[in-house]
Parts: structure tokens; C-alpha cells; sequence
């Protein structure tokens, strides 16, 4: 399963459009957005994909209720999720997880640090997808995951 993994993209939408456009392109199959999404407009920006998304609440994000009237399935906390046949954790910081929710996961992914990451190798694989934003570091990134290959790149968006 081929997916696009997007966090902190706070409210960018130039750069959450330059995400979708990129997800289309490699044809995703599945988002994973790990959180801050602050409002609801950046929400519908990549519901526009057309393909399933898979949210968590970060510690930025206002308007819950709007937000889950548009995405009835997000949590706060962590979500756990079987994709691609892999054993997933979607967490907004990796610090908030329990070390029996890491023992779990095939695939941690995260965000709030705005540091793009690729774990090396050695299980659980964690992806921190950077910010999708570009606010605080100017480096707009997302993270691109083939389940079958169990291999995860970050991806450098261009914003147009």
C-alpha cells in the first residue's frame, strides 16, 4: 500500500495543496495526518484527494468539533490501525506514546517536532514526516510509505 504521510501542516494551503498534488501524482492511497492541522478549511484541502484520511489531533489543532464533523474517526491520543497488513500507530508526539503502544507497532508515525524522520531501520519503523507547513524550519516536507517494501522516504515539497 502506497501512503502519504503529512503533520503540522498548520493552516498552510499552498502547502497542504502542493501535498495533495504530490499525492495524487504518486497515486496515494491512504493520508496519514499526524496532527495540526489547526482549522477545519486545512482539513477539507486534503479530504479534496478523494482517498481515505487517517488523523490525530495535535496539541495546535482548534476547533475539534468542526474538525471531527468533517473526520468523525480522528482521536486525541494515539490510533492504532491495521494498513497495507501492517500494525500502525498514528501519534501527533512520539513522546505521548506508551512503550506498550511502541511494542505493538510495526509503524509509528508522528509529527510536532517539524524535524523530518526516517527511523534506521531496526523495528517499530518511525516516520516523523516533518512540517507540511514550512513555518518554522521554511523546509515544507512529507513523507511518501510503500507497506510492501517497508520503506520510507521524505519528500520536499515545491509551493507554487
Amino acid at each position: 500500500m502506497n501512503i502519504g504521510i503529512v503533520s503540522d501542516s498548520h493552516d498552510n494551503l499552498p502547502a497542504i495543496r502542493s501535498a495533495v498534488k504530490l499525492f495524487r501524482e504518486k497515486q496515494a492511497e491512504l493520508v496519514i495526518h499526524a496532527g495540526d492541522f489547526v482549522a477545519p478549511f486545512a482539513v477539507k484541502e486534503l479530504l479534496a484527494l478523494g482517498v481515505p484520511l487517517i488523523a490525530v489531533f495535535g496539541n495546535c489543532d482548534g476547533e475539534h468539533k468542526m474538525i471531527a464533523g468533517l473526520l468523525p474517526d480522528i482521536v486525541a491520543g494515539a490510533r492504532k490501525e491495521t494498513l497495507g497488513g501492517r500494525a500502525f500507530v498514528v501519534i501527533h508526539s512520539l513522546d505521548w506514546l506508551e512503550p506498550a503502544g511502541r511494542a505493538e507497532a510495526e509503524v509509528i508515525v508522528c509529527g510536532h517536532t517539524h524535524k523530518p524522520s526516517v527511523s534506521d531501520g531496526t523495528a517499530p519503523l518511525i516516520v516523523n514526516p516533518g512540517e507540511c507547513s514550512g513555518w518554522l524550519t521554511g523546509r515544507p516536507t512529507v513523507a511518501w510509505l510503500d507497506t510492501d517494501a517497508m520503506k520510507a522516504e521524505i519528500l520536499d515539497l515545491r509551493i507554487s
